[in-house]
């Protein structure tokens, strides 16, 4: 975290930067990036309800129609690909954490209807001890005061360890996380709750997190992440 401190006074101390190119911002420029980087980051139809694209904006896909997910619907920034994948990887394997903000900036841009309660994917301790940051976490954190909404940061919790589920098959995915996560009580009832995450492919993640939710009596479940990757083929 010192590392961190330090960057951040760095970064005060000299003229303001656009994250991806790292070019000398313009004084009208009230983003995080200039505006030739922010076209790297198109805005693609989707479905509202998986995240995945879709020729065309749709609140729910065939692929929903046929089999709906467990949550309500899905918010990302876009798919897994450059530069969106570069900047999540720095974020969370090179602690590069002044990430945080210019990639909540983005995701809250695509939020039309914020949740008023939002809550982390959670970390083994184990886990949490060798990276020293929980990521959801941060992002939580970030978010809830970028769109005026609650984090309850001790909402879930990691009880086991597992392998990552990176480069798991979808099957492997789902067994990987049988038994992996506890609810703490809710602070006071809620009818909406989102869960924010980095990466969501399979969705394996979140939907042990959602179930927990729904079986306490909450109404709808929403996920916020920054990638949204089509799910790989289950081999």
């Amino acid at each position: 975290m010192v590392s961190n401190w330090r960057q951040k006074t760095i970064r005060s101390l000299t003229p303001a930067l656009c994250h991806l190119c790292r070019l000398a911002l313009a004084p009208t420029e009230q983003h995080y990036f200039c505006h030739a980087c922010l076209a790297q980051f198109p805005l693609m139809p989707r479905c509202k309800t998986c995240g995945l694209i879709t020729t065309k904006p749709v609140d729910m896909c065939g692929r929903c129609l046929k089999k709906p997910p467990i949550w309500h619907s899905l918010t990302c920034i876009g798919d897994y690909h450059y530069p969106l994948s570069q900047l999540t990887h720095q974020f969370k394997y090179q602690r590069a954490f002044w990430l945080a903000p210019p990639l909540v900036q983005l995701l809250a841009e695509h939020i039309v209807e914020p949740a008023p309660v939002i809550a982390a994917v959670p970390l083994h301790w184990r886990r949490y001890l060798w990276r020293g940051f929980n990521q959801s976490d941060l992002l939580a954190q970030q978010l809830s005061q970028k769109i005026g909404c609650e984090y309850w940061p001790s909402l879930f919790h990691r009880i086991r360890a597992t392998p990552h589920q990176q480069g798991l098959s979808r099957r492997q995915r789902l067994t990987n996380l049988q038994g992996v996560f506890n609810l703490t009580s809710l602070p006071y009832p809620v009818d909406h709750i989102a869960i924010i995450d980095d990466v969501v492919t399979t969705g394996s993640t979140v939907k042990q997190l959602c179930r927990l939710l729904l079986d306490v009596g909450v109404q709808r479940v929403d996920i916020y992440c920054l990638c949204r990757t089509p799910e790989p083929s289950d081999s």
